[in-house]
């Protein structure tokens, strides 16, 4: 039996005065606990005892209508419980987090795309009173948000609308929407994101890209990048992910069965289940990771690519690839690591296997992906040079024809150098 009304006032002292509280504990399934009566315009518990009847008169009509509604929501729509869209999306991240099947940096972006939107929506808003036209109001508002890139793309506005669904499948799954319930999905027309073939490298220009690489040296000793030869060819005679080639340790790399494994260490986690993979190890980059990791100072252990400044794993290549790609006359910013992914995979389609060209299945095991739909619609790519290969290589040896001035100018900078470090010695 719900209390009387007449016993839910009581009284404490505070400041030297009695105040007003109410007992709705009973209403707890709807947020009811202890509580000031504070008025409107007040900071502190009323000291009026007919203030305080009214405060709690109006704060048990609240109470009331919130449960009516929740047995309503409850009987007739199947919600188990009502949640707000804010501490709803806070929960939700702590639970991916616990979950442990998302990285840190996806939980950031996510954390962002949900913080906009209970800015757009409001904190407060229940989840179950959600409408497809608000989300397509939502939509427009992203169009109209300023980036460091200018306007928001469609394939970013739909990145947060995954992240607004994701969340609405947890509150499928815990009952606080109807079974089926989600807005997001079932908006008409979302964004697309306008596929273009990715960046990649013929050839001839992975080859000058990796001479360039070869004959840097760079400016500080502290650099954190000292060994940008082996890493560049790593990348290039791999097709590793950024993260799985820098995570890389000297036992994953086997010379005697003339392979590299990607696999899970303390240093880094693989994308998915089939990233775990063995990839062969190429002629050329075994000649170069034999000479990176039995060098003059002896084997390595570990990391196979330390940062020269703290000994862990390097996480920002960009401004080594930078200066290596400047040497080659490329700009700043055009190179970077996925663009080598890509390179690889688009020369392992030109080899063969046994005599036979490379089965795309193959390829994609390599690439570490659990199909060849991505080898098909986004990795391969059909350059300008078709040459059947019994390996993969990047020599600008074969490609002195077709580089031509290029390498003569980095010839001719490699040259400079040694003679500015000769004279200063």
């Amino acid at each position: 039996m719900p209390r009387k009304r007449e016993s839910r006032t009581y009284w404490r002292e505070r400041g030297g005065e009695r105040r007003a509280w109410a007992d709705f504990r009973d209403f707890a399934d709807v947020g009811g606990r202890r509580e000031a009566l504070v008025p409107p315009d007040g900071t502190m518990a009323t000291t009026d005892p007919d203030v305080a009847a009214e405060l709690l008169a109006r704060r048990l009509r609240e109470l009331e209508e919130l449960r009516t509604r929740q047995d309503r929501n409850r009987t007739l729509l199947g919600i188990e419980r009502e949640a707000m869209l804010g501490p709803f999306a806070e929960r939700h991240l702590v639970e991916k987090r616990k979950a442990g099947a998302v990285t840190s940096r996806w939980l950031k972006v996510a954390q962002l795309h949900l913080e906009r939107a209970v800015e757009y929506f409001g904190t407060g808003r229940t989840l179950h009173t959600l409408r497809v036209s608000e989300v397509r109001g939502y939509v427009e508002h992203l169009r109209g948000l300023k980036t460091k890139r200018g306007t928001m793309s469609d394939s970013t506005i739909r990145k947060h609308l995954n992240s607004l669904s994701n969340l609405y499948r947890r509150a499928q799954a815990e009952g606080v929407v109807t079974p089926g319930y989600n807005p997001v999905s079932a908006l008409m027309d979302k964004p697309r994101e306008t596929r273009r073939e990715a960046r990649w490298l013929e050839v001839h220009d992975a080859a000058l890209y990796l001479e360039s690489a070869r004959t840097w040296k760079p400016d500080r000793d502290a650099h954190a990048c000292p060994f940008p030869y082996a890493l560049v060819a790593t990348f290039l005679l791999t097709g590793g992910r950024t993260s799985e080639v820098l995570g890389l340790e000297v036992g994953d790399v086997s010379f005697d069965r003339r392979t590299v494994t990607f696999r899970p260490n303390v240093h880094r986690r693989l994308k998915t289940r089939s990233a775990h993979r063995t990839v062969p190890l190429w002629p050329q980059l075994e000649e170069i990771l034999r000479a990176h990791v039995f060098g003059a100072e002896g084997p390595r252990d570990g990391l196979l690519f330390p940062s020269a400044r703290t000994g862990e794993r390097i996480h920002d290549t960009r401004k080594a690839l930078d200066e290596i790609a400047k040497r080659a006359e490329w700009e700043a910013g055009e190179i970077r690591t996925r663009i080598f992914r890509h390179t690889y995979c688009a020369a392992r389609l030109q080899t063969v296997d046994r005599g036979s060209p490379v089965s795309p299945w193959t390829v994609a095991r390599e690439m570490g992906h659990g199909g060849r739909s991505l080898v098909d619609r986004v990795y391969g790519h059909l350059g300008e040079i078709r040459h059947r290969s019994a390996v993969i290589e990047f020599r600008v040896e074969q490609h002195r024809e077709r580089l031509g001035e290029r390498l003569a100018i980095l010839r001719a900078t490699e040259a400079h150098r040694n003679r500015g470090s000769t004279s200063t010695a």
